[in-house]
């Protein structure tokens, strides 16, 4: 059999996302032929072209009537200078991808580049950089025209095109698969062909017998399916399977039949045995009772093979292979000054997997009865490095982002100790849980072996929250195990909750409060706010009640079921879930936190941030 793996647009463009390369070193090992192929960075490579932005500036030449106010004027501000767009829009692709450093002093002294919308918030660029690293600051300038000719492209070619997703916005929240099915009735848009085109060439260079389809966020939902009718129109005898973290969560409760006018199967959880289990049955080698967590439809009723504990050992799984995808391709992004924050889109990380789900899995926000966070299993040290050594050895490239749920306190030890051992440079970061294993020794033996970053979950900076969900670590653990971090040189990123049933404003304000002062003491540098969401595979929405809440919506959707709607315990049916502005609290936190990232107003009193944000707020905000 012979696979063609595809991660269809758009994910991050600094890296390739793993999901093919790791079902791809899987697959081979078991003698089946497997190219891969990422449409993301193919497709922005050839939007950001004379050839295709010539072709944009014609359409909006040919309707400018049809575009009226603040929106005309944005518009027309790039259009007036669209000769300038098109003059070095390739050279800044090069730079972008590091192949023409030489172009950063004529982007830094502001001569080259057209200057969009996105140019008049320009930060301080002597704060932010210094008076040197010229190439940081055209990375960022740069940065900022590609994203303003990404908006020009989505409001005249394809109003689902942003530069890291594809129509997330109907992928976000889609109980039914009405809406789907209109944008995919539709006709194609300028950057459909293109990516259509794009997918062309891989099949007629494969000739696979299986595309796998990975989609891994919604924003890849779109382009996936798109890719399926395509296919499903042109090359009918090809079996095209859906996978990806988007559907592990989304579709587990799978009955929409239409979905299976785009695709004959999907898979759920790890990809390496369904992929392995279908092409076995596609080749009447095992019955469709042996099948592995595989949806199929049949007689326009959608079945679920089972076989949901079937799973091969993370030692056994082999080294992701990320041969055959462009390497040379991707493009560095700075879209913040903040150096910790830029790791996410500036530098192509080896993406890389060191265990298998999360060792806690006990926080009751958390989505810990899927398989993916719930079912924890870890390789051997000497396992790891040995992928490490192999992936570096194919890519020209010793950064790697270990993409765990969290990262094991004991295995890091041992991972880094094997580094070490080995005398191995290389570069390294990840997401960890805040804990007391994180002492000063672990901080600075992780540091010597390439540690520069850390990630973690401080959530509801509340000890008596923390306790709620079951985070398993205090407000004080994160902290000490922050100063560790510092003191080590690693640099920390937090991610933070508001929202959850029983939190209260006062204890809102409270948590910014937590989050300023490590910003003031320097023991993170980076940090992000998000709005607690029930979802029906946490411990808090299948257990309410336990956190004085009850869920709105009890029976699955048809299509994606994920998050649900609550309100609190005692509560009318309509009832709001806060009595205050939840969605000026969260504009508040953000604002702030921003700030603290720029390191602007830390002295700032923490009302102030709220009080613009909360017109009448029905709680007394202390000082």
């Amino acid at each position: 059999m012979k696979y063609l793996l595809v991660t269809p647009p758009l994910t991050q463009l600094n890296t390739p996302y793993p999901a093919t390369a790791a079902l791809k070193g899987f697959l081979t090992q078991h003698g089946h032929s497997v190219c891969q192929a990422d449409l993301g960075i193919e497709l922005v490579n050839r939007i950001y072209t004379q050839e295709f932005l010539s072709g944009v500036f014609d359409a909006y030449a040919a309707n400018r009537d049809n575009y009226k106010g603040r929106l005309a004027k944005g518009l027309d501000r790039i259009y007036a200078q669209r000769q300038q767009y098109l003059n070095c829009v390739e050279r800044v692709v090069l730079f972008l991808q590091g192949k023409d450093n030489t172009l950063a002093p004529r982007i830094v002294n502001r001569s080259l580049l057209p200057e969009g919308p996105r140019f008049d918030n320009l930060a301080d660029m002597e704060w932010a950089f210094g008076t040197s690293g010229s190439e940081d600051k055209a990375r960022y300038l740069a940065t900022l025209m590609m994203e303003d000719v990404a908006d020009f492209v989505r409001e005249v070619a394809d109003d689902h095109f942003d530069l890291i997703r594809y129509a997330e916005q109907i992928a976000n929240f889609a109980p039914t698969f009405d809406e789907f099915d209109a944008a995919l009735r539709a006709p194609l848009s300028l950057v459909d062909e293109v990516m259509l085109s794009l997918l062309k060439g891989h099949m007629d260079q494969c000739h696979p017998d299986i595309v796998g389809l990975s989609i891994p966020f919604p924003g890849c939902l779109y382009g996936a399916l798109r890719c399926g009718q395509w296919i499903k129109a042109n090359y009918p005898s090809v079996h095209i399977n859906l996978g990806g973290g988007f559907p592990n969560t989304e579709w587990r409760q799978l009955s929409e039949p239409r979905l299976f006018d785009f695709a004959d199967s999907v898979s759920i959880d790890d990809g390496e045995l369904p992929m392995l289990r279908l092409a076995e049955w596609l080749e009447g080698r095992v019955g469709e009772d042996q099948l592995v967590r595989t949806y199929l439809c049949r007689e326009g009723r959608v079945c679920f093979s089972g076989n949901e504990s079937a799973q091969v050992n993370e030692n056994e799984k082999g080294t992701p292979d990320f041969s055959g995808l462009p390497l040379d391709q991707y493009i560095s992004l700075a879209e913040m000054t903040n150096p910790m924050h830029r790791l996410w889109s500036n530098g192509r990380w080896n993406k890389l997997m060191m265990a298998h789900g999360c060792y806690w899995h006990k926080c009751a926000f958390c989505d810990t009865t899927l398989d993916y966070i719930g079912r924890y299993e870890a390789p051997r040290a000497d396992v790891v490095v040995d992928r490490m050594e192999r992936i570096m050895a194919q890519t020209g490239v010793s950064g790697f982002h270990f993409v765990d749920e969290a990262l094991p306190p004991q295995l890091l030890r041992e991972v880094s100790q094997e580094i070490l051992r080995r005398g191995l440079a290389v570069t390294w970061w990840g997401n960890i849980r805040f804990e007391k294993a994180y002492t000063q020794e672990l901080a600075d033996l992780m540091a010597d072996a390439g540690c520069v970053a850390v990630s973690g979950g401080l959530e509801l900076a509340s000890d008596r929250l923390l306790k709620l969900i079951n985070k398993g670590v205090t407000i004080g653990q994160t902290v000490n195990a922050c100063r560790h971090f510092k003191q080590a040189g690693i640099m920390v990123h937090t991610y933070l909750m508001y929202g959850f049933p029983t939190e209260t404003l006062q204890e809102t304000v409270n948590a910014l409060e937590v989050v300023r002062s490590m910003f003031d003491e320097g023991i993170v540098q980076s940090a992000f706010w998000h709005r607690y969401a029930m979802t029906c595979h946490s411990e808090s929405g299948q257990h309410a009640q336990d956190y004085g809440a009850r869920r709105l919506q009890q029976q699955p959707y048809p299509f994606c079921n994920n998050e649900v709607d609550w309100a609190p315990l005692q509560s009318q049916e309509d009832s709001p879930q806060f009595d205050y502005d939840i969605e000026a609290v969260g504009d508040a936190l953000r604002f702030a936190t921003y700030n603290y990232m720029n390191e602007i107003g830390l002295e700032m009193p923490l009302k102030r941030w709220f009080s613009i944000k909360i017109p009448k707020p029905t709680q007394r905000i202390n000082d």
